[in-house]
């Protein structure tokens, strides 16, 4: 006889509390990324600012300052980064499709933010977090020069190397391959591995896959 599952109600309700509270008491992200501009020191975490960081930190802004005085926070504008203009001359910018504002902060100048973003002149199809929203170098592409900074002469992609495979790992290919053919391993070609990798591996990537093990029911 199966014995019955005992209910646990009152374990299940203490869980679902302390998850709540733990939720509702994590920091906001003024209060994460809160800097004190005299001591370059987040007063939240206590750490402070790399020494080479801090002349760029007191004159440059971050992204939701610039945000924060626009109208509709600045939805369907590019933002590009001051890394960005000195390390590529292909055009690299964010367009903004969403905002999510931390009202608890004094000035509205913390949150999330999510755009399509063109890295190098390639446009990516889908939208992400705008990442690193809180580095102090972003700039705001005026209206006017936005056609002129999006031009760019796509550069042709360089042709995908091939290299031989280790030599156990090729013995095991060309043995599985024969099998399957039914001819000899020397009648096969020499199997060669791309050195290209398709998948981004980015925080977008690994949110995903976290996502996809919990649907399964697979440990993360």
């Amino acid at each position: 006889m199966v014995k019955k599952k005992r209910l646990r109600l009152i374990a299940d309700m203490a869980r679902k509390i302390r998850a709540y509270r733990e939720l509702k008491n994590r920091p906001n992200d003024s209060q994460r990324y809160a800097l004190d501009y005299e001591t370059m020191t987040r007063p939240f975490t206590g750490k402070k600012l790399p020494v080479l960081s801090w002349e760029d930190v007191r004159r440059e802004t971050r992204l939701f300052t610039l945000l924060a005085g626009m109208r509709m926070f600045g939805v369907g504008r590019l933002f590009t980064r001051k890394s960005w203009l000195d390390e590529h001359t292909e055009p690299c910018y964010w367009k903004i499709t969403k905002v999510k504002v931390d009202y608890t902060a004094e000035n509205m100048d913390h949150g999330k933010a999510w755009g399509i973003l063109t890295f190098r002149g390639k446009e990516e199809l889908t939208e992400h977090e705008v990442d690193k929203a809180m580095y102090h170098d972003w700039r705001l592409v005026p209206k006017h020069e936005e056609e002129a900074f999006k031009l760019c002469d796509p550069v042709p992609e360089p042709p995908v190397r091939y290299v031989q495979y280790p030599p156990l790992l090729r013995a095991m290919i060309l043995a599985q391959q024969a099998k399957q053919l039914g001819v000899a391993a020397s009648a096969i070609p020499e199997p060669s591995l791309p050195l290209k990798r398709n998948v981004l591996l980015s925080n977008e990537y690994f949110r995903s896959q976290e996502e996809k093990k919990k649907q399964e029911g697979t440990p993360v």
